[in-house]
């Protein structure tokens, strides 16, 4: 019998949309929503909100959900060495973000115009 591994995991494909509900999110990564709101509470990750108070995630914030559930469920993690891994993964992804955004300036540009109208719309939803 062959012992399972990290890689032996298929992580699941996030579909292409802009906002995903609670129970989306609980589906896609194979856990109960409590679960997902427990995760929220132990890795200091803060979810929107629609105009219903219902919490609503965006694509980056899944794809963190499922690089905790990895480290949880497949890795073998601690809550602590998972808080520890993701801070330290998160700063490693900030570099290389940083490194990019230099070497392409005008994809920097673009990503301060898509900020600002995102707080404009954050403005206007209230």
């Amino acid at each position: 019998m062959s012992r399972s591994t990290p890689t032996d995991v298929a992580s699941p494909s996030i579909p292409d949309k802009f906002y995903f509900k609670i129970g989306e999110v609980s589906e896609l990564l194979e856990v109960k929503p409590y679960v997902v709101r427990f995760w929220e509470t132990e890795f200091n990750l803060t979810t929107a909100k629609n105009r219903a108070k219902h919490r609503v995630y965006k694509r980056n914030e899944v794809e963190v959900l499922l690089e905790i559930r990895q480290m949880l469920h497949v890795e073998r993690f601690t809550i602590e060495g998972a808080r520890l891994q993701l801070k330290d993964r998160m700063k490693e992804k900030h570099k290389q973000f940083a490194l990019d955004l230099k070497a392409n300036p005008t994809k920097a540009a673009l990503r301060l115009v898509k900020k600002e109208l995102l707080a404009i719309k954050t403005i206007l939803d209230r």
